[in-house]
């Protein structure tokens, strides 16, 4: 039986939730006025590049990872777990598929009680562009926060999967009496560059700030390991209203917030603090925080991998802390046959609904919706996205396969680097890239590209 102790903690008002066997300390929220009087923004408009074909027709927000869910996924349930629920979800590149699992997935906020989330397409309300960086995005939605009138602004990206409570992180921000609050994790110095690296005071101020450097600085103490930003960003709304107007105003802006907005308020001596992500992460029982950008092939591929170990990094069954998500109606997954050389077997892998394994071997591998594999099929440390059908005496291994790709029979992918590089993507690691225009397919995928 779950119990609830209540302590007032000045703006906030901290809940413990204890559950049985469960430290509170584990599993503790923050859920506040502060909470209620925010207005989420999810800047979740972004291609990905970096996982080149896989996202030809979707934005990088909408990307499916871990079986069942898309990336978007994780930063709101953040939002609906922490207790914020008024949200903005700013997109632009190929929305289509984002804007309908929102509408079909998240319609359970309820605009009676003040719960909604808004999509927001660039509009060019107030000139004739699109979203010309981070700050841009929120400048062009300025009549929507007007209209909100919340406290605070929670700046969000949408494209990376971890679990975190922003309560404790709006706690800080106002405990610290700060203009700007910068969520930041630590990250290996090689991989520094694509990050804004922080450097912070013992009262974690911030000191430095520059946006994917070239030769980043590490941590004092840490010569391997940088502080990142996680563009999470915590602003007091009059605040941000302003710094967003005055850098609209400024032609010689990329209109950014790691570029234009952080640096300015630095140099005028504006109060900048940082939180670590382990100050407001989730931590499972074993006291364990996840935060990956899947932003590679490679890191696509690794993060789903992940997720079939015994004891996964990320925990999806915590009841806690759930991932919300849109999910069809299918039939349970289904395996036939039970003969020697064809048996429907799986085995360290998560099936979904809808899929069928008939005859066939699953290993280490992650299977979407409606994913068919035939008879005498072999696929091993694979992801394969919905509607996969792959025939018979097929050999997959290290591959994602797209959504809707048909795998003729006979077909093997993984085991000939030089040979899979002719036809398909093949990652800095050998990990191969299958989508529906790689086999020929296109016709068919042009045709449906709109329920991607």
């Amino acid at each position: 039986m779950a119990s609830v102790i209540i302590e007032a903690q000045g703006l906030a008002l901290k809940i413990w939730v204890k559950g049985s066997g469960m430290s509170h300390e584990s599993k503790s929220r923050v859920i506040s006025l502060m909470t209620k009087n925010t207005y989420a923004m999810i800047l979740a408009g972004g291609r990905g590049s970096r996982l080149h074909q896989l996202t030809n027709w979707r934005a990088k927000p909408a990307v499916p990872f871990g079986g069942k869910f898309r990336i978007i996924d994780f930063v709101l349930s953040n939002c609906v777990n922490s207790g914020i629920r008024r949200i903005g979800v700013a997109t632009q590149y190929k929305s289509h598929s984002l804007i309908q699992h929102i509408q079909r997935g998240w319609s359970f906020l309820n605009g009676k009680f003040g719960e909604f989330i808004d999509v927001l397409p660039a509009q060019q309300w107030l000139q004739e562009s699109w979203y010309a960086g981070t700050a841009d995005a929120v400048f062009q939605n300025l009549d929507i926060l007007r209209e909100t009138k919340p406290d605070y602004v929670l700046i969000l990206a949408g494209d990376h999967v971890y679990k975190m409570d922003y309560g404790k992180l709006l706690a800080y921000h106002a405990e610290k009496n700060a203009d700007m609050t910068v969520a930041c994790i630590e990250v290996p110095l090689s991989e520094a560059k694509g990050f804004g690296v922080i450097g912070v005071n013992d009262e974690s101020r911030v000191v430095s700030f520059t946006e994917k450097p070239s030769n980043p600085s590490p941590l004092p103490g840490k010569s391997d390991v940088a502080l990142a930003s996680m563009g999470i960003y915590v602003f007091n709304t009059k605040f941000l209203c302003e710094q967003l107007i005055r850098d609209a105003d400024d032609h010689d802006s990329t209109h950014d917030f790691g570029h234009d907005i952080i640096p300015h308020l630095m140099s005028a001596g504006y109060r900048v603090f940082a939180q670590s992500f382990g100050d407001s992460c989730v931590r499972d029982e074993g006291g364990n925080s996840y935060w990956r950008d899947v932003g590679t092939i490679d890191s696509y591929w690794e993060g789903n991998m992940e997720l079939t170990k015994v004891v996964p990094d990320l925990n999806m069954y915590d009841n806690e802390w759930p991932i919300w998500t849109y999910q069809e109606q299918l039939p349970p997954a289904k395996f036939v046959f039970d003969e020697d050389e064809r048996r429907g077997t799986a085995v360290d892998a998560l099936v979904s609904g809808g899929c069928i394994i008939s005859g066939a071997s699953v290993v280490r591998s992650l299977l979407y919706s409606n994913v068919k594999v035939h008879s005498y099929t072999t696929v091993e440390d694979s992801v394969l996205l919905p509607n996969v059908e792959i025939g018979r005496n097929v050999k997959i291994r290290r591959a994602v396969l797209d959504k809707s790709c048909i795998i003729p029979d006979g077909m093997t992918i993984g085991y000939d680097r030089e040979e899979d590089a002719k036809r398909f993507h093949v990652s800095v690691n050998g990990v191969t890239l299958v989508t529906p225009e790689m086999l020929g397919q296109d016709m068919g995928r042009v045709r449906s590209a709109k329920t991607k």
